[in-house]
This record gives C-alpha cells, structure tokens and sequence, in this order.
C-alpha cells in the first residue's frame, strides 16, 4: 500500500508537469527566427557609406547624463549609473556627437540585447532562460554582413563578455578576441583592463559593480571615472574614419539589478561619434514629425529618444552594408540630415522601409505567419501610404517613419499574444488536483493501474484527434493533444471512482486562508505587496491553536500552547520587518547593498542559538538523544557559523572594510570556509545519516524482576538540507530562516493536550495509546508550514551565491547554489512535510497475522494526506498567479520544487524510517511498550 501511495503522488506530480508545460507553450511563447540574408542587390546598397569602420563599445547597464557634468552621487538617485561625457565632446562638436536615450527592448538581460543590437530583432520573455548559455545566432546580423562585404581590412575583434562567443563563435579573428568571464560579478575590473585594439567591446565593470555592492557603493564612482577615462583614450586614438558608438544594453534598478521592464532597467544611454566627418547638418533642423522625445526618470525635462535596435539599420547604412534582413529598427534621422538633406534621409528611409516590409512579408508565409492576422490590414494601409506622394516632402519623411512605427508595434503585440486553448489545456489539468478523496484504502493500487491504461489510450486519441482536427486549433500540436487528453481521462477516472464528498463537514472545513491567498493574485496590488499578505495568513493561521489553548484543561498545558504559539506571533512579526515595502530583503535598504548593523551584531550568535533551541525544543519530549545528541553539536553548528563566516568575510570585502589589500585573501578564505560547510554536512552528515536514520536511544532495566525498555527520541526532527539553505542565504535571509524553523511546535502542543483530555493523562506513555491519542493530520497543520516555505516575493537572482565554492562560475556549483539559494527554503519545507507524520509517533507491535503494522498503514495514509495537502496548496497558487507572467514562473519552479521535495521525503526518507522502524521492533511482542519519550 506505501508503495502505490508514492506512485500516486508521481501521478499528481505527473499532471502538474504536464498542466505547466501546456499553460506555458501558450503563455511564453518564442518567436521563430528567419534565416534569410539581405544582399547587395537591394536597394540599402546603394547609399554612400560615411565611414570606413566602426567601434562600438558597450558599457554594460550604462546611462549617459542629460542633466549636468557633475559626478552622480547617492542624493541624485536616479543617476547611479550615469556616465558623464566630457563637454568638449559633446557640446563643442555639436555636428560630430549625438547623445541619446534609447529604450531597450524586456526582458533587459544582456543575451536579448546582444541579440537585438546585432539583429535588429525583438525578443521574447521565454528567450529570457538563454542568458545563462546563449546558443549561436543564425539571424541575418551586422557581423554577418561585415565579413560578407568585402571590405579592405574585414577583420572583426573583440574584447569583454565571453557571451560574445556563444552568440558569434566563429565570428571574430582567432587572434583579435579576448573574452572575459561575463558572470563573475566578484571580478569588478578585469575585463575593463584589457587592450582596446577592437572593434566591438563590452565592458562589465558598471554592471559588475551594480550587481555586487549596488549602484551607490563608492566603486561605482571609480567605474564611471575608469569608463570615462577609457572613452577619452579611445577618442584620442580614434581615426577620422572610424564611427565610434558607445552605448548601454540596458539600464538598472536601484538594487543593481536588471532584466525586467521598469523604467530604470529599460532605459540605456546612447552616444554617437564622428571625429572625421560630421554626422549631421543642424541648420535647418530635423522635421519634428521625425522625433520622439521622453522624459527620463529623475528628470523633469524631455530628452531625445529611440529604441534601441534604431542603431542597427543606422549602422549598417553609415557604413555602406545592407540592413540585415530580420531588423525592426528605424534608422536615427538626426545621422543622415546632411547634404541634399531631405532627399538623403527619404532615399535611407525608403530602403529602411523596404527592407522591413520584406521580412513581414516572408513572415507573413512562413509556419507562422497567423500570428500577424490581426495586424495585418493596419501595416498593408500604412505600406500603401509610403507608395503614394505626400503633399508635401517633409510629410513624405513623417509616412516613411509611420510605417516603420506601425511594423514594430505590431510586431510587439504578435510576441506578447498569448494561445488561449494552450492556456486553457494547462490550467484544466492544473485543477484536476484538488477533486479527490482520501478513502483509497484497498482500491488504489487496481485504480492506478487503470488510470495508466486510460492514460495509454487517450495519447493515441489525441493524436488521432489532432490529425483530423488540428486545422481547428492552431497553435496546438499532436503531442501537446496527447499530453492533455492522457492526462484528463486518468484524472477523470480517479475522480469518478473516488468523488470528493460534498457535505457540511467539508464545507466547513473548507481552507479559507488557501483561498485568499489564492485570490489574491487576482489584484495586481496584492501581488506586489504579497509579502505583507503572507505574514497576515500565518499571523491567521495561529487562531485555532491559540482558541485550544485558551481551553486548554491545564494550567501547564495553557501556558505552553499559549507561550508557543506567542513565540510563534514574535517570530512572524520579526520575519515581515525583512520585507520593507516589497524591497530586497538582504540588504539594509533599496540602495545600500549590504546587510543592516544589527544584522551583522545577530548573524553569528543566531547561528549558534538555533542548534541549542531545538536541543530545547526536543528535550519537552525527552527527545534530544541519540543521533541529536552527536549531529547538533558537532554538525549543524559547525555549518550553521560556517555559513555567516562566509557572507561576513563577502561584506568585508565588499565594503572594503580592511582595505584594498585583503580581498584575494577574504576570497580564499570565505571560498575554502564554504567548501568545508558543505562538504562536512553533506559528506560527514549525510554518513551519518545514512548509517543510523533513527534517532533513538533505547534504555533496558529491570524493576520488580519484570524487564523494562524504554525507546527515546522519536520527536527529533532536524535535516541536513536546512543546512545547505542557509549557507547559500544572505546574512538577513540567514536569520528569518532561523525565525521559520523556530516555528515548528504546534503539533506536538495538541499531541500533549490530547493525553491530557484523556481519561487516564498517564495513557500517553502506553504506545496504543500514544497512536490512538496522537493527532490526525489537518490540513490546517500545512498551511503554516507551506506558507513558511512560501517565497513571499519576486526577488532578483543573487548572482553572489553563483561564486561560493568556486571564485569564477563553474558547473555544476555555481547552478547548484544560485537554485539553493532561490527554492531551497520551498524545497526544504516539502521535504519536511510527509516526515509530520512521524511526529510524536510510538512504534507499535501488532498482533501476529496482521499483514501490515497499524504504525505502517496509518503513519503512511497520513504522510500521503500531508504530501497531497502541500501539493494542493502550491497548485493553487500556481493557478491564481497565471494571470501574471513573472509571478508565474516563480510559482511554476516552486511547485516543482515543491512536488520533487514531497518524492523524496516520501519516497526515501518515510519509507527508509518505517523499514528501520519495522526492522528494529519487529522482534517484539505486542505487550512490550516503550517508555516516556
């Protein structure tokens, strides 16, 4: 019977996989890329290129300033990243230097805009996964074209962001290429001290900096001052030419952080350059109609504005090369308003136009052409009005712009439409969790059985169905049919066999904490601001044990559920002050990168604390012996400090607090104290583990000629994975950890309370009694552990973690600790579920016959309940966040780390205790009863 209960939990988790993976094909959709070239035989061949060669230098997450040469400094908020050019660069030269703000297309990661820079192309949000291993790009790109035209000198270098060399591999000369690691956001120089011999370089300190001690942290001043000092060299070795481009991939946020779309990360700066020719005429000016302008976050005036990828054609067309053939970009009028002005910018921006309705049109018939339906008849209409002279030349110019404008954002909607069959598919099956009924006891393993043969047969039919009907649902594949219609009929099929009960006592015990939660999602306010939700569901989900103890039948009792459950109010209190206004939870506030003074006065003697508090908490029920008596002290708390070690040494170094001489040897040091923690709790805990997985101590004496046993140790409860969660946590997110495992006491206050009701208080230490008076799961005893568990925010990843056992990102560390450190507190909490059920538990002896042991048939039922009332919570929330595309995701990842942690608490832990359990006391008779615990 175990076994077919962890077989049912493969299903739901099964039926999870699939709901995902089919909400997900319609919700984060890709974008097909079209591997046409363009060639010289198009009409962008023949405008007169300006320039020679180009330099292009992308200086990541920068912004330039619009407002004044003084240094940005941490009062002026919004320009923590801003580089100030000098003036005899800008405003002396008027006809030779263009500043922009250029609006970088989400997700703003620096694989999308590589990739939009070169290609011209938008990118979607699935695309978003590719930053950590970009594949190469088979789009049309400049590169492309540049060692495609035959030039005098075709050779292309490089120097930077070895993300280069994933997307362009065979690209740039053997000996002209010096990539640096793009992830080691410990290194805040390297990469920015290379040679500068280059065509295209991509510097990483400014984003470095951002990421590591956040954008108003004094290195980021001495950044700014190295990139400036850099862009004076490259201008005085610059030759007449050479176009030189410098701008940001994207912007920031004031955390440091980017890769979403808010104004900050959006928002990027642009400087173009010409020390030979001049780019621009300024008398007359640029027709109006022709520019956009925006006003910058932190300014109170509009400055000039483009997208972006407008750098692309703009590029190509200056440098005599076709506009690649994927591109959405509009060449930047302000570049080509020179000579016979207005008929050199109608002649590129007619080629502009050309070379962009002849991707749509390929688009158009490609697989996915569909796609563009919607918009279709408004791009054909804004195509027509290019064809036809305009009353006057300047309106000429504003239809030509129009056009392009009307493709891009068509273009824009087409990626961000969503496949509502796919949708609808993933969410029906998504619900198919939450109609079930506990009572399987003898028919679930013949059921599960069925339900894999229903499942067979309904991936044939919809194969078969999509083969006659696929021309109905587009978007929708064979194997996305099977997938669904597999796992629709054996969810049916449980639920007719099996149909939930509907009466009052299910009404009533309906999970209204479950349900707000849910719902709230609904609001896009209470998702930001779910934090403070979660902390008023746990405060909430403390009412019902705070009522038994209120009438509670003894004072003692009263007390200690009371105490507890006080303790348990304290606990959430401090834990929501972490959460300020939906703000990083690391760090002492929104712009200062580094944990609070308290935090570091708390940090270590928290770490040796938590040890000797659950030491207290085990020893209410004589459970701190055995195993816990060694793993504690010699285990935990040595991980435990070796954790806080580590992020105290990484504060030191980041805030230089010894000097600029100490930090290889705080890198070495926090680097090796890392290793060690992991290493001596997964190597020497997990033996341990291994060796002796029961934590008791068993006494034998004799009294009154009769021979006593008594079996102690079995309410400890400690894993080694809590210790793997909280070295790869930040110094603050170290101490609400310790909050959260404080929490775990309500269920041995009831068991105790039930033996006090009881007829005879003294039954608890009878084991017959001790089962039949020990509580029942409910699934209110989950809810605080799944909201504990929960991740309460969207945090941004903590590249930090990435370099703890390793100084540059190596795999599979770096993956493993950054994922630690994102789902590990999910994880670590589902672990610990189906274990509840061993909780307070006295192993019994039944009588002979019995083909299975009450302690197996009922431990097990109850740790299935708890296993299926954790997936059901995290089910529901997945569902009310498919409303919202990045809670979304992280709702996705923490149900699968959510269903994985269920399988192995069932699979290997529950099932390795009971057969230990079963082995150890399987000898004896049923008369023999263990002592007090």
């Amino acid at each position: 019977m175990g076994i077919s209960r962890l077989y049912l939990l493969i299903w739901v988790f099964l039926i999870h996989v699939a709901g995902i993976y089919l909400f997900t094909r319609g919700f984060l959709l890709t974008r097909l890329s079209l591997s046409n070239t363009s060639t010289c035989s198009e009409p962008n061949c023949g405008i007169i290129p300006t320039h020679q060669r180009a330099v292009l230098l992308i200086i990541d997450s920068l912004r330039f300033d619009f407002v004044s040469p003084d240094p940005p400094t941490p009062q002026s908020p919004f320009h923590h990243n801003v580089l100030t050019l000098p003036r005899e660069l800008t405003e002396k030269h008027p006809k030779h230097s263009f500043i922009f703000n250029s609006y970088a297309d989400p997700p703003t990661t620096t694989l999308q805009r590589i990739k939009g820079i070169t290609t011209g192309s938008l990118p979607t949000f699935v695309d978003i996964g590719n930053s950590f291993g970009g594949s190469s790009i088979a789009e049309d790109s400049i590169l492309k074209q540049l060692k495609s035209a035959g030039k005098k000198v075709p050779k292309l270098a490089f120097m930077g962001d070895d993300t280069w060399m994933s997307v362009f591999p065979d690209t740039f000369e053997p000996n002209m290429r010096f990539p640096y690691d793009s992830f080691n956001v410990e290194d805040l120089h390297t990469v920015d001290e290379g040679p500068f011999d280059f065509l295209i370089g991509h510097f990483l300190g400014v984003d470095h900096v951002g990421h590591r001690v956040s954008p108003y942290h004094p290195s980021m001043k001495t950044k700014l001052q190295q990139m400036n000092d850099v862009l004076s060299r490259v201008v005085e070795l610059l030759e007449e030419d050479t176009l030189l481009v410098v701008l940001g991939d994207h912007g920031m946020d004031r955390s440091g952080d980017h890769g979403g779309d808010s104004p900050l990360e959006t928002s990027a700066g642009m400087w173009i350059y010409s020390k030979g020719p001049p780019l621009t005429d300024l008398s007359p000016r640029v027709p109006g109609g022709l520019l956009q302008f925006k006003i910058f976050p932190g300014c109170d005036t509009r400055h000039r504005s483009i997208q972006q990828i407008d750098i692309l054609p703009t590029m190509s067309l200056l440098l005599g090369v076709p506009i690649p053939f994927n591109n959405l970009g509009t060449v930047i009028p302000e570049l080509f308003w020179r000579g016979n002005r207005i008929q050199t910018l109608r002649k590129v921006l007619e080629a502009n136009t050309v070379q962009i309705m002849r991707y749509l049109d390929t688009y158009r018939s490609s697989p996915s052409g569909g796609e563009l339906d919607e918009a279709w008849h408004k791009i054909q209409e804004a195509w027509k009005a290019t064809q036809t002279p305009g009353v006057s030349s300047d309106s000429e110019l504003v239809t030509l712009m129009n056009f392009n404008r009307v493709a891009l954002s068509a273009c824009r909607a087409m990626w961000a439409q969503f496949n509502p069959l796919l949708m609808s598919l993933g969410l029906s099956l998504l619900s198919m969790g939450f109609c079930a009924s506990k009572d399987w006891d003898g028919w679930l393993s013949p059921r599960l059985v069925e339900a894999v043969q229903v499942a067979a047969g309904g991936a044939v039919l919809g194969a078969v169905g999509h083969f006659f009907l696929g021309t109905f649902t587009p978007g929708v594949n064979a194997f996305d049919w099977s997938i669904f219609i597999a796992s629709l009929v054996s969810s049916i099929t449980f639920i007719l066999l099996s149909p939930p009960k509907i009466d009052f006592e299910t009404i009533k015990s309906t999970p209204i904490i479950l349900l707000l939660h849910s719902i709230a999602f609904l609001s896009n306010s209470f998702t930001f601001w779910e934090d403070r939700i979660v902390s008023f569901l746990l405060m909430t989900s403390l009412v019902p044990y705070v009522l038994t103890g209120i009438s509670a039948p003894s004072k003692r009792l009263r007390y200690r559920i009371l105490g507890f459950s006080l303790l348990y109010a304290v606990c959430v209190r401090l834990m929501a002050t972490s959460t300020p206004y939906c703000h990083v939870t690391f760090f002492a506030s929104s712009s200062l990168a580094e944990p609070s003074k308290l935090v570091l006065y708390l940090c270590l003697p928290a770490a040796v604390s938590l040890p000797y508090f659950i030491k207290r908490i085990l020893r209410i029920t004589r459970s701190d012996t055995g195993l816990a008596k060694t793993y504690l002290p010699l285990f935990l708390v040595p991980t435990l400090i070796g954790g806080s070690l580590f992020w105290i040494m990484e504060w030191a170094d980041s805030a230089s607090i010894l000097g600029d001489d100490w930090p290889p040897a705080l890198r070495f040091g926090r680097t090796w104290i890392a290793r060690f923690s992991f290493g001596w709790i997964l190597l020497a805990g997990g033996a341990l583990w291994l060796l002796i997985p029961l934590c008791l101590n068993i006494e034998v004496s004799t009294e009154g000629g009769k021979r006593q046993i008594k079996v102690l140790g079995y309410a400890n409860a400690f894993g080694i994975f809590l210790a793997l969660v909280y070295i790869c946590t930040q110094l603050t997110g170290q101490v609400v950890l310790i909050l959260a495992t404080v929490l775990d006491s309500a269920r041995d206050a009831r068991g105790i309370q039930a033996a006090f009701e009881s007829s005879t208080p003294s039954s608890v230490l009878d084991a017959a009694a001790s089962l039949s008076l020990s509580p029942s799961i409910r699934f209110a005893d989950i809810v605080p552990i799944a909201l504990l568990g929960h991740q309460s925010t969207i945090s941004s990843l903590q590249l930090k973690t990435a370099f703890m056992l390793t100084p540059t990102v190596a795999y599979p560390f770096s993956a493993i600790t950054i994922v630690i450190n994102n789902i590990g507190p999910v994880f670590l909490f589902a672990l610990a579920v189906p274990l509840t059920a061993l909780w307070n538990r006295a192993p019994l002896a039944t009588p002979e016959g019995q083909p299975e042991r009450e302690l197996d048939v009922q431990v097990k039922g109850e740790s299935t309940l708890a296993a299926l009332g954790m997936m059901i919570y995290y089910s529901a929330l997945l569902l009310g966040t498919s409303v919202f595309a990045p809670r979304f995701i992280a709702a996705a990842l923490e149900l699968l780390a959510v269903d994985i942690g269920i399988l192995l608490g069932v699979g290997v832990g529950l099932e390795r205790v009971v057969r230990r359990l079963r082995t150890m006391f399987g000898a004896r008779k049923s008369t023999t009863a263990p002592g007090p615990r």
